[in-house]
């Protein structure tokens, strides 16, 4: 690394921008983030943050911002398709206690707003409307030139452009390729007011609901707990789509009442006020989002030269663990703190960072793919078990104290900060 040194980070989404944040604060690296998009945008929906990753927003100052625009509602309430409830429990209660932070479900637009505002304050430049087309790589440095004909070099290139990499295709690793993992997505974001107050009040959380075709969820969104996010997770064939960049969003009214009219067939049975309350979202839903859900295999190169990457870009796996955000907040934390040294070689720089971050996310990445078995489609009978399961296991670890021991918690009470470099 030279004096006065620079890195070029492409992707502003929550891993760029936080990428920017993070290397501002610790270190003396002077950074650009590049975003293919012309203006700030995302996917849409919302995302849940655990405990491992408000600590590291707390870290880089935007925690109290973010809360404010999120809901911190910590329950995760099952319910039957009957409409009694199975269970319910603090599923950060022992993490929090711990670390101090609970749970947060915020919209992507309003948690990259956030980050966008605090690399604005902090004088960090973001370019918008910037296609990456090549990377040239050598010892004196990284040029990258995007679609418009300009160009930039630096001293690194951070690639946190998500699953669609242009960094790892372009440059990286251009043989890998996505897996479907036989899972998609279809979700939207509702006005609270579509259901009544009643129901509103007993929303204390992630309310869930299994069904023989897969998960139908639903959570606030916002601080004020006036919209709603919900999501329904199912097996379905490989979409005709394939890996799209971002999915697709359905506005056209006959394709968002097919997706209406699947999801209450499936919801046909389900009794009671919440059920009630569920068909009454998803009839009131005038935009769908669906995703086909993609990870990135195991195992596959992180760094090459001068570039490395960080977040989706690198190890991209499904979201049913609640943590994206944060092993991107992760990944990024960890590498500011390498590259703090200066003495250190770039080389081994990204060689310490995969070696502290693969046993991590391998098991980040199997929590997720295991809980993602859960979503898929089962028999009626099979249903009928599951819940009998899920409540004697919950009353059970009630009855034993094993969620005041922290099962299933441990990995949310985890540290970046204190691995060992």
């Amino acid at each position: 690394m030279l004096s006065n040194p620079q890195a070029i980070i492409i992707g502003a989404g929550p891993a760029g921008l936080a990428a920017a944040l993070r290397l501002h604060q610790q270190t003396d690296i002077k950074c650009t983030v590049y975003e293919l998009r012309p203006e700030p945008t995302t996917l849409g929906g919302a995302v849940g943050i655990l405990p491992n990753g408000l600590r590291l927003l707390h870290r880089l100052g935007v925690y109290d911002a973010a809360v404010a625009r999120g809901y911190s509602g910590r329950n995760l309430t099952l319910h039957s398709v009957q409409g009694h409830v199975i269970g319910s429990m603090d599923h950060v209660g022992w993490a929090r206690e711990r670390t101090g932070f609970g749970y947060l479900r915020i919209k992507r637009a309003a948690l990259q707003d956030v980050l966008l505002q605090a690399t604005t304050k902090a004088g960090i430049p973001v370019r918008f409307g910037k296609r990456l087309t090549t990377i040239d790589d050598s010892v004196d440095g990284v040029k990258v030139t995007f679609s418009d004909g300009s160009v930039d070099s630096a001293d690194l290139l951070i690639g946190c452009d998500g699953i669609h990499s242009n960094v790892r295709r372009s440059y990286i690793d251009p043989t890998q390729t996505s897996e479907y993992s036989g899972l998609s997505g279809i979700m939207s974001i509702v006005p609270a007011e579509v259901v009544s107050a009643e129901v509103m009040d007993q929303i204390s959380g992630l309310e869930a609901t299994f069904t023989e075709e897969g998960m139908l969820a639903m959570n606030p969104c916002t601080a004020s707990k006036d919209e709603l996010f919900w999501f329904f997770t199912k097996e379905v064939p490989l979409p005709e789509s394939g890996d799209s960049r971002d999915g697709w969003e359905v506005h056209g009214k006959e394709e968002v009442e097919g997706f209406k009219t699947m999801i209450l067939g499936v919801l046909k049975n389900t009794e009671g006020e919440w059920g009630n309350a569920l068909k009454k979202v998803i009839s009131n839903t005038s935009v769908v989002k669906f995703y086909p859900i993609y990870r990135l295999p195991l195992g596959k190169a992180w760094s090459k030269g001068r570039c490395v990457l960080a977040g989706d870009a690198a190890h991209a796996m499904s979201p049913h663990a609640g943590q994206g955000v944060s092993m991107a907040l992760e990944d990024v934390f960890l590498l500011s703190r390498l590259l703090e040294d200066r003495t250190r070689p770039l080389g081994e720089v990204f060689e310490k960072y995969d070696a502290i971050r693969r046993p991590r996310v391998n098991e980040i990445f199997k929590m997720a793919a295991d809980n993602g078995e859960m979503r898929k489609r089962i028999t009626p009978w099979r249903l009928w078990f599951r819940e009998i399961t899920i409540t004697l296991g919950m009353n059970m670890s009630w009855a034993l104290g094993l969620d005041k021991k922290g099962m299933r918690q441990g990995h949310l009470t985890y540290d970046i900060d204190e691995a060992e470099l």
